[in-house]
């Protein structure tokens, strides 16, 4: 069995001064990525401490963006980014990295930790969105076809369907659900990758996986389920649990959204 856990965490510094070690001792991954971890490889393993191999692509800029992988199992090689380095603008920079994972079982697997651009509708930081998500497509499709079992992760801030966010009509012509990002999620199903949180969260709407810090929204539930586990067709067959670990209360959460958890039977 194969426990994977994906995060934004939000500032993994914050997060833990919320209490993010208790969850991480609770649900024991064997594979962790994270997003937006806005912290050094220094901080990161005072955070989670020695007992792991560690991978992190830091952002561009000091407190943005950065994605890890932490793994219990030996990091076998690694890739960080997406296409030819003088093609990645400084906003893609600490948005991707894939390692692959000599894990006893399964054998070779890759994991790969995303974080994709938010983005504001009708402004420039969509055509950066869409030009990462080109990038992202181009990389799964070479993924899916390399014979490997893999797993990509992360925060893709798009809500696919109607079922994926509470008020999904008064966010159509908001950003994370407009049709043209929504269709990059298409085009991935097509590629052949199976979205495990949607096919084993039921009928929906939910489970979701990010709330905002403002008003009654947690309480509510009235989220967005934004943050995705993707695996290839047979390793996706093996998948025996998923959850997403939600906080039992407002005040007891360590970042705006929840872990996504996914145990694999090889």
């Amino acid at each position: 069995m194969l426990k994977v856990s994906t995060v934004n965490v939000n500032g993994i510094r914050a997060a833990y001064r919320r209490g993010m070690a208790d969850w991480l001792v609770a649900a024991d991954p064997q594979i962790l990525l994270l997003q937006e971890v806005r912290a050094s490889d220094e901080i990161i393993t005072e955070h989670l401490g020695p007992d792991w191999h560690l991978i992190h692509r830091a952002g561009a800029a000091k407190g943005r963006n950065g994605v890890a992988v932490a793994s219990r199992h030996p990091i076998t090689a690694v890739r960080s980014g997406l296409g030819p380095p003088e093609t990645e603008t400084e906003d893609q920079v600490g948005r991707w990295v894939e390692a692959d994972l000599d894990v006893p079982g399964p054998g070779r697997i890759t994991v790969a930790s995303a974080y994709v651009h938010s983005g504001t509708a009708g402004t420039a930081s969509m055509d950066d969105k869409y030009a990462f998500l080109d990038k992202v497509t181009a990389r799964l499709g070479e993924l899916i076809t390399g014979g490997r079992d893999v797993v990509v992760g992360g925060d893709v801030n798009i809500a696919h369907r109607e079922v994926d966010i509470k008020n999904w009509r008064g966010n159509l012509k908001s950003a994370g659900f407009l049709p043209a990002e929504r269709a990059y999620l298409d085009a991935w199903l097509q590629q052949g990758w199976v979205d495990l949180g949607r096919r084993h969260g039921g009928d929906g709407p939910g489970p979701f996986t990010w709330w905002s810090w403002r008003g009654q929204a947690y309480n509510n539930d009235a989220g967005w389920r934004i943050d995705y586990q993707y695996a290839t067709p047979d390793l996706a067959e093996s998948v025996t649990s998923v959850r997403v670990d939600r906080a039992p209360s407002y005040a007891e959460r360590f970042s705006d959204h929840a872990p996504l958890t996914v145990t694999y039977g090889r």
